[in-house]
């Protein structure tokens, strides 16, 4: 080969190198330019949608940060909702509004849910009931309250009647989380490989990088339903929300540590427990599984009977785990049965 033809395949070869470069160059240019779109895509819908969902209630001082109380209604008694987790102040649908012609009705979201602010405490039982007794203090509201926890809500309600007994008259606990079902279901979730959700550093960068948004109709299907992702994308998952779920499911062994063995003496519970199993098979789990699960949990709500002398089983026939949902007639119907017994003079 002579030197001249050796010139020009090492200058076609440059120049094949160059053009790649520059090919690998402007596509990943592309990549960064669809990423950076996403994100500004993204920041700018949400701001937007956040107008569409004003605060229905108020920021209240829970010592350091505050929380969203919304407070309906009149009366000597202080009806307090304590959502499930991951769950909001909105999941409690119109029952507030059911229940404000008959006592002084409060639902709240927790630190860094919806509109409350982030906490830089940590999210320990003992901390939430905590600040949310320093915020109903601060909003002059002493009680005596009446509890309604859902789900995880539950464990917090009962907490919470367990620190400040004087001040709470009676507790509805709607198909509330038992304080060994992580303990009794965690062979069974070993066995079966349970994956949980996403850490909440995945979960924020799919909202903040606009995937969420644009794959909603995938991503949140069986989640959150349809005519409630506008909300939830706009108000709910903020990186503070995904961030305070995940650190509440972290550290609730510290609620349920507090109280197991729990004895409330004469203090008024009713115990709704949900009567259509839950879907385990949606989440990876056999059908033997499921049904084992299943029994732990209703088994769990038989023993929450335990903790007063004064306590009532309501099984919502119609209803899964959701029950505000499926019968938020039924759960009205037992607060005010409740609220009716604790103001009747005897």
């Amino acid at each position: 080969m002579n030197t001249d033809t050796t010139t020009v395949t090492v200058q076609a070869r440059k120049r094949k190198r160059g053009l790649w470069k520059r090919v690998v160059l402007i596509a990943l240019a592309l990549v960064l330019l669809l990423i950076g779109a996403g994100f500004a895509y993204e920041a700018i819908a949400s701001e937007a949608g956040k107008r569409d969902y004003p605060m229905p209630g108020k920021l209240v001082d829970a010592g350091g940060y505050k929380l969203h109380l919304n407070q309906q209604g009149k009366g000597s008694i202080t009806i307090v909702l304590e959502a499930g987790s991951g769950e909001t102040s909105l999941s409690w649908k119109d029952i507030p509004e059911q229940l404000a012609p008959y006592a002084k009705v409060v639902s709240y979201d927790r630190a860094g849910y919806a509109w409350s602010e982030k906490a830089d405490t940590e999210r320990t039982g003992a901390n939430i009931v905590r600040e949310l007794h320093t915020a109903l203090h601060k909003e002059g509201l002493r009680g005596p309250y009446l509890f309604v926890g859902h789900s995880l809500g539950g464990t917090y309600s009962r907490l919470f009647a367990q620190t400040y007994r004087d001040e709470v008259a009676g507790l509805v606990l709607v198909d509330a989380r038992p304080e060994n079902d992580e303990k009794d279901a965690a062979p069974i979730t070993a066995r079966e490989k349970f994956t949980k959700k996403p850490p909440a550093a995945e979960l924020t960068l799919l909202k903040q990088s606009g995937v969420l948004r644009l794959f909603q109709n995938f991503l949140l299907e069986g989640l959150v339903p349809k005519e409630e992702r506008s909300r939830f994308l706009n108000i709910v998952a903020t990186p503070g929300y995904f961030e305070a779920a995940e650190n509440e499911g972290k550290l609730v062994y510290t609620s349920e540590d507090a109280i197991r063995g729990q004895n409330l003496g004469n203090l008024p519970v009713r115990v709704i427990a949900r009567g259509l199993p839950q879907d385990y098979a949606a989440f990876g789990f056999s059908k033997e599984g499921g049904e084992k699960l299943e029994e732990i949990w209703q088994n769990g709500q038989r023993n929450m009977l335990g903790i007063s002398s004064k306590s009532k089983l309501i099984v919502a026939e119609k209803s899964g785990h959701m029950v505000m949902e499926d019968q938020p007639e039924l759960v009205t119907k037992v607060i005010l049965d409740l609220l009716q017994d604790i103001t009747t003079p005897r």
